[in-house]
């Protein structure tokens, strides 16, 4: 027991606004309660009723995604992840989150500890993770503040991710000046589990023992889920301390130590201390019980002496849980952290009531009902003010037919490919270490999605993560539809049926009524989407007020696809051509349209015109003729257009392959610069033997896809030639696809920060 008499500040409604709380939210808590809070209590009220931890401003949006279906075994919301049925026994859990606000001020430890704090969501639920995914946005590229984000954001990810040995198999970085001063770093972890062997984030049993587990509890990240919670400013560089510090090392262990009590021990439920600390994971379980709990904070194995109720309440601290044993377990427990070097120890028990009761130095210094803390519960949920966006019209209606398009199509090329959107992302892939653990098929690179084998059996996962935020900037809902449809389309260009979607809402700040409506459209894009494709929403996050000084970021609500290949010696597919006199084909909708697209943004420095357009019906068919026909054996191999179009697409699977190509495309319209640089949706380039095309084209026919052959693989060190528009060797494709971020980052700066 502390010997230091702690005085709290008089709690007040400007102390209030101070904790990011409202005055409308000020007299909600001191109705639930039936006094004012005191310092601690306001202290636990504004972290879960950030919108971090509550949602409260976007909850009632996500309900309307749809969420059910055969494969769900756990829906968005019931626990840390969603649970996805394999077969034979198995199940996947899978979740993407973001890490934004503290990569924008301390990159190294906000990326790092985003991949930690994603990989225990998974592990609390029993399910060993087995590949990592990431989703990356920065501003411009020659601005030396954003290669030092870009530097420290990708060594945390190696760092911690390469140390705590789950394998990197796929992601996506992008630029463009609207994420200037608030980059986006989004973290994807997907685990295995078998189906009876799950864990869940619950407490019950009044008398059961509460048990915290892992590290012990510091000062770091306390209110990191308020700071998350709002704008990036000047001031933001005095919050470092907001940003957590991450042990993957300890990590481990905690990996080890609690897979093997879900296994060994009968616990009740265990929870991951996150975002809110030891206030999320203690009302969350209770609150899901319908019990109470009842915790003593002194015996919380603290990093740092004299901590208050309200920092031990608040820290987020990494590499730390939660866990409610049946009684009599406890030393079990107990003994198998302690084998792994960690912490171990009782500091409560579940007791009748329906409130989280906590003591420290021997008296209560706070006493809340759970239900009142959290998401679905007591806390408050909102429908914001909304205002479609002045700048749409002039946008959508802008006459592309007005500009003056380069003649030298060999020129366009060679600008597209140095984009670093679409130019080789090795300098950061090869910082991580994507075999370990011997699964991985498809790394990051030279694939459509990232797959791992599911050892035991001849099944696969592809997963992937996409979004392009210009498409939402510029059509919200069309953007939506589109980021799951790619998402789709990568997945079953790699021989997977997709399965479902977890995602990670990036937007501005809700209070804006431009910013909600254009989430509230994305949604309804996104859920459009998933219902045709059959892809239900299995969680995920959202991470509002990503606005620096100068401008909001552009819309982006990133997807995360899981895909399940169901045979991988005969299923599993590559974008790489194959062989000298394979034939190559285009197999989907017409290229028109130029609005939104990589060309006009790199070669004509517009951001502009409509998003793609985008037949969700179509887009549906094709994708399972598509897999149907790489099941069937009739493609040797497929790669989706998108960013840059499809004589970009035609580069990359030639230099892939140090094979050329002999291309035409005639049939596919009169204006070239469509045809080849539009990034029109429901697109695919397939390759087959000679002796497989009437097999091939009597399949799509059969399927009513449209598909035209455009010409024919050519030999190694060839050239890629698109009728007499453009001629380019593949080794000169390759010059120009690599190198291009490595060059970037090697200029020296005199100030980086």
């Amino acid at each position: 027991m502390s010997n230091t008499k702690i005085t709290e500040p008089e709690v007040t409604l400007e102390l209030a606004k101070d904790h990011g709380l409202t005055e409308e939210e000020f007299e909600m808590i001191k109705d639930y309660l039936g006094r004012t809070p005191n310092f601690t209590e306001l202290g636990v009220y504004s972290v879960m009723w950030s919108e971090h931890c509550s949602y409260k401003n976007s909850i009632l949006e996500i309900k309307k995604l749809p969420n059910e279906g055969p494969q769900m075994l756990v829906g968005a919301g019931e626990e840390n992840a969603g649970l996805v049925d394999l077969g034979d026994g198995l199940g996947c859990v899978f979740k993407v989150e973001s890490h934004n606000h503290p990569s924008a001020i301390e990159p190294y430890e906000g990326a790092a500890t985003g991949v930690g704090g994603i990989h225990r969501d998974i592990f609390t639920m029993g399910a060993r993770p087995v590949a990592s995914l990431n989703s990356l946005r920065f501003g411009n590229l020659d601005t030396p503040r954003v290669r030092f984000l870009l530097d420290g954001v990708v060594r945390g990810i190696a760092d911690y991710g390469n140390a705590f040995g789950v394998p990197m198999v796929g992601g996506e970085i992008y630029f463009d000046d609207s994420y200037e001063g608030n980059p986006l770093v989004n973290a994807m972890s997907v685990g295995i589990v078998k189906e009876d062997r799950t864990a869940s984030a619950i407490a019950e049993g009044v008398g059961n023992p509460v048990l915290i587990v892992g590290s012990e509890t510091g000062r770091d990240g306390i209110h990191g889920a308020t700071f998350a919670s709002e704008e990036i400013s000047e001031e933001s560089e005095d919050k470092r301390p907001s940003v957590q510090v991450g042990d993957p090392f300890s990590e481990k262990q905690l990996l080890e130590a609690t897979l093997e009590v879900i296994k060994n021990v009968d616990i009740v439920g265990i929870q991951d201390m996150g975002a809110a600390g030891i206030s999320c994971s203690s009302s969350e379980m209770t609150a899901k019980g319908g019990v109470g709990m009842r915790l003593d904070l002194d015996k919380v194995p603290a990093r740092e002496k004299g901590m208050t109720a309200y920092e031990l309440l608040l820290s987020e601290s990494q590499e730390r849980m939660l866990v409610v044993a049946e009684k009599g377990t406890e030393q079990e427990v107990i003994d198998i952290y302690e084998k792994w070097d960690l912490n171990a120890v009782v500091i409560g028990e579940v007791v009748e009531g329906e409130n989280v009761t906590y003591l420290k130095d021997g008296e209560v210094k706070a006493d809340i009902p759970a239900d009142s803390l959290v998401l679905g519960g007591g806390a408050p949920q909102y429908k914001r003010e909304t205002k479609k966006p002045a700048y749409l019209e002039e946008k959508q209606s802008f006459d592309i037919s007005s500009l003056k398009h380069p003649s030298d199509h060999k020129e366009v090329l060679q600008a597209l490919m140095t984009s670093p959107n679409i130019a080789s992302k090795r300098w950061a892939y090869e910082q991580y270490d994507t075999m370990v653990r011997t699964n991985t098929v498809n790394g990051p690179g030279a694939s459509d999605s990232g797959l791992v084998r599911i050892k035991g059996t001849n099944k696969g996962l592809a997963v992937k993560t996409d979004c392009n935020g210009r498409y939402v900037y510029l059509n919200p809902r069309r953007g939506g539809q589109i980021a799951v449809a790619e998402a789709a389309r990568n997945v079953v260009c790699s021989g997977a049926k997709p399965m479902a979607i977890t995602n990670c809402l990036n937007f501005g700040n809700p209070y804006k009524p431009e910013v909600y409506w254009t989430f509230k459209e994305a949604l309804a894009g996104m859920g459009e989407a998933c219902r045709t494709f059959n892809t239900p929403v299995t969680g995920g996050n959202v991470s509002f007020y990503n606005e620096n000084p100068e401008m909001a970021i552009f819309p982006t609500p990133v997807i995360g696809m899981l895909g399940l290949v169901e045979d991988m010696e005969n299923h599993r597919m590559t974008p790489v051509f194959k062989e000298a006199s394979d034939l190559v084909y285009y197999i989907g909708a017409e290229r028109k349209g130029l609005g939104g697209s990589e060309y006009l943004h790199k070669v004509h420095d517009l951001t502009t015109g409509n998003a793609p357009e985008i037949d969700l019906e179509f887009e549906g068919r094709l994708q399972e003729a598509l897999l149907e026909a790489i099941r069937g054996q009739k493609v040797n191999a497929a790669h989706d257009i998108s960013d840059g179009g499809l004589a970009v697409t035609l580069s990359e699977m030639a230099l892939f392959a140090g094979k050329g190509a002999a291309i035409s495309i005639d049939e596919l319209g009169d204006d070239k610069h469509e045809v080849l640089y539009s990034e029109a949706q429901s697109g695919v380039v397939v390759s087959c033997s000679p002796d497989q095309q009437d097999e091939l084209e009597a399949h799509f026919s059969n399927h009513d896809i449209p598909f035209y052959q455009l010409g024919s693989v050519g030999t190694e060190k060839d050239s890629l030639k698109i009728e007499d528009l453009l001629e380019v060797s593949v080794g000169e494709l390759n010059d120009l696809y690599e190198g291009v971020i490595e060059r970037a980052m090697k200029q020296k700066e005199d100030v980086i920060s």
